[in-house]
């Protein structure tokens, strides 16, 4: 099974780094190809491409305490939109992952890990609340992962 880990940020933009910090993280996880990007929509959905399995993490704000982590199967259900409500791009990441569902390029597999962001301001640094789930985060797509992988074998 080809799994592709897709960390979604900007990584001057404080809590908006979470994403392309787990990426980072799992850079040498073995067996899986790991992407960061700024999570626009034709980017992400070509991204996508070729995977059996994707796993997308990307910060979120809606509304939950800073650092709150939420696992969405999205091949079996639409991404609230309101929890990416704070696209810096005209379509964010709920609307992304539509588009690719309708266009029949989401993976059978799709998994995002949404990281509650308390502030996305230019210039300011990871808040601590973050930096802890990006780290739970990363120890979380590992498990998962290695379980595929085993699984598979």
């Amino acid at each position: 099974m080809r799994t592709r880990v897709i960390g979604i940020g900007h990584p001057d933009r404080g809590d908006d780094a979470a994403g392309r910090l787990v990426a980072e993280k799992l850079a040498c996880l073995p067996g899986v190809e790991v992407i960061e990007t700024d999570g626009e929509a034709a980017k992400l959905i070509d991204l996508m491409e070729g995977a059996d399995a994707v796993i997308i993490v990307d910060a979120a704000l809606s509304g939950a305490t800073p650092g709150a982590v939420t696992r969405l199967d999205v091949a079996v259900k639409p991404v609230p939109q309101p929890m990416f409500a704070a696209s810096s791009h005209a379509v964010g990441l709920a609307e992304s992952i539509e588009l690719a569902r309708i266009l029949g390029r989401l993976p059978r597999r799709c998994i995002v890990y949404a990281i509650e962001a308390a502030s996305f301001t230019l210039g300011a640094p990871l808040s601590p609340a973050v930096a802890s789930a990006v780290d739970r985060v990363a120890a979380a797509i590992a498990a998962e992962t290695m379980a595929g992988a085993a699984a598979d074998a």
